[in-house]
């Protein structure tokens, strides 16, 4: 009886002085998994995997993007929601985000409960509204005059993307009525812009500058607060539909809720300094960000404020939750 106690003390000891140690450990002490609920190639994606590069490449580990699609990237969410708050799955998503709380109704997971941001990746102020290249459409005049016209379909990333409520707000502002077809991503409203099968989105300049100067789709504006450096010809949407707001949107790094506050902010030092490295700031502004600075806490307080925001924009598109 007497050696079954001094075992278990003696393996009770053991165990803690292992957890101890494992503690003790400074993180990562092993690879750290990135989760993207958009596709490889997407402006988030790009910028995930530049900046998980550079923060492995600093901290001595591997950071991997891993792309998981579907239902407006809240797949990718909920696999982090679930995950254990111990830094070693993180999520990187965009605005549409912010969203979630007024599209599903019956959400797997809390946006402000289940997630501790981290870090700002970049903020970008727009998007481009293209249409198919064979259209008679040069400007957004020319875009309103024909969709009076003609029906006229419009291509988004899933109901309740934020693109998806930034052209049902131009609908609203402009006094048209562009049809919506909800895709699995940017990429395959992109492919359905080029075979005709729609013919107007608001997409990133990311995925469509190189597209819009080989001509093979036609830029007939952009709704950020001023043109954007590499289509500098493209008019600024507000010129003509003056009511209708810039949209700015951005990309957080998140990672489980209950994750150690000592994680959270090494995590937010290595992707601040991360983006202030050469290559990384120039796939970032290839991409129409602008690299961001803000600390763990900061990044929260915008990320409360956007969900606010979201939930006055859902609501003035009249998109119901579902």
């Amino acid at each position: 009886m007497r050696r079954s106690i001094t075992i278990a003390v003696a393996l009770l000891a053991f165990a803690t002085a292992w957890a101890d140690l494992a503690q003790a450990q400074p993180y990562p002490s092993r690879p750290v998994r990135l989760i993207v609920g958009f596709a490889a190639g997407s402006g988030p994606d790009i910028i995930a995997r530049a900046v998980g590069a550079q923060i492995g490449a600093d901290l001595g580990q591997t950071f991997f993007v891993e792309n998981r699609l579907g239902a407006n990237g809240t797949i990718a969410a909920k696999a982090v929601a679930d995950a254990p708050p111990d830094g070693y799955t993180l999520l990187y998503t965009s605005s549409g985000f912010a969203t979630t709380p007024y599209i599903y109704k019956k959400a797997a997971f809390d946006v402000l409960r289940d997630f501790a941001p981290i870090a700002t990746g970049g903020i970008l102020d727009g998007y481009v509204l293209v249409v198919n290249a064979s259209l008679p459409i040069k400007s957004v005049p020319d875009l309103i005059a024909y969709a009076k016209a003609n029906r006229t379909l419009y291509g988004s990333p899933g109901v309740g993307n934020l693109l998806h409520i930034i052209t049902e707000l131009f609908n609203l502002k402009a006094g048209i009525k562009l049809e919506h077809v909800p895709y699995r991503g940017a990429s395959d409203v992109i492919n359905a812009l080029l075979q005709g099968s729609i013919q107007v989105a608001f997409l990133t300049p990311a995925t469509t500058v190189a597209l819009i100067q080989e001509g093979k789709l036609r830029a007939s504006g952009f709704n950020g607060r001023k043109p954007f450096p590499e289509l500098p010809d493209v008019p600024l949407v507000s010129a003509s539909v003056p009511s209708n707001p810039p949209s700015s949107t951005w990309g957080i790094f998140f990672a489980p809720a209950k994750t150690p506050a000592v994680i959270v902010e090494k995590l937010n030092g290595a992707i601040r300094h991360a983006l202030t490295v050469p290559a990384v700031a120039n796939v970032v502004a290839k991409s129409g960000y602008l690299p961001d600075g803000r600390t763990a806490a900061e990044t929260t307080a915008f990320f409360r404020k956007e969900v606010e925001n979201a939930g006055e924009a859902v609501k003035a598109a009249g998109i119901e939750p579902n």
